[in-house]
Parts: C-alpha cells; sequence; structure tokens
C-alpha cells in the first residue's frame, strides 16, 4: 500500500490536470492511472502487457472529496487568502490549498498533519513565496476552526 504523502502527491497530479483541462473527474482519474501504465510499458522496452497500477483508496477520498466539497472550500481559500482571486493563483497552488482544506475539515487527519504534508509539497511542486502563502491560508483555516 503507497503511502500517505504518496498519495497526496497523487491526488494533487490528478486535480491539477482536472483543473487544467475540466474534464469529468473519472476521466481525469482514469487518464492518471492510463499514464503509470504508459510508463512501466515504456519502462519495460513494451514487452507484455503491463497491469493497470492498483488505485489507492486514499487518493480517490481526497481528490472526489476536494472537488465533491470544491465550491465550499474555495470559499474557505478566498476568504482567507488576502488580495488573491482563486481563479488567478497558481494552479498548483490553489490544489495543495483545497486537498488539505478538505483533509482537515472532512477527514480524521489531524489539522498540523495536513498543514506539515501541504507545505511539503508546496516545496517540491511550487516556490518558496508561495510555501509562506500556503502556510498562511492553511493556518487561518485551522485557526478559523478552532485550532
Amino acid at each position: 500500500m503507497p503511502s500517505r504523502r504518496r498519495a497526496r502527491q497523487e491526488a494533487l497530479q490528478i486535480l491539477f490536470s482536472w483543473d487544467l483541462r475540466r474534464q469529468p473527474l473519472d476521466e481525469a482519474i482514469a487518464a492518471y492511472y492510463d499514464s503509470l501504465t504508459m510508463e512501466e510499458l515504456s519502462g519495460s522496452g513494451g514487452a507484455g502487457a503491463a497491469q493497470q497500477p492498483a488505485r489507492d483508496p486514499f487518493v480517490e477520498l481526497l481528490v472526489r472529496g476536494a472537488v465533491e466539497h470544491l465550491a465550499e472550500i474555495d470559499q474557505k481559500i478566498t476568504q482567507h487568502a488576502e488580495h488573491w482571486r482563486i481563479e488567478r493563483m497558481p494552479t498548483v497552488d490553489r490544489n495543495i490549498l483545497r486537498l488539505a482544506i478538505f483533509e482537515m475539515t472532512q477527514t480524521e487527519t489531524p489539522a498540523p498533519v495536513a498543514i506539515d504534508e501541504a507545505l511539503e509539497l508546496a516545496h517540491r511542486f511550487s516556490e518558496e513565496k508561495s510555501v509562506q502563502f500556503i502556510n498562511g491560508v492553511l493556518d487561518a483555516v485551522h485557526r478559523e476552526r478552532g485550532g
């Protein structure tokens, strides 16, 4: 079973693609796993039939949950992101925020863990100033919830 950190990274990749293409969510998820299958085939020289990688239920929980609660999550982001309209934020940043806010508010994951994991994603996939921005928004959401 994949680690939760890896699951969050995979969920971010799926959400990023979905956000850019605005394709149906099931198509975005399938496309992600299809791309993993293609990578496996190219890595093996194309020999044999590659099996589709096992889907991680935590990845799907995060992706589907973030999309199902999108309006509520985006409202929280807008409320706490001073001087930023959500559509003007870098795509990766807004989707890191979406994942973290969903995880903080709708799952059993402790908020400090969700925030730390979001910051790890930001360090890996975004700019240093984005890390500070994401931390500020998530901290404000956490404080609003009584944390």
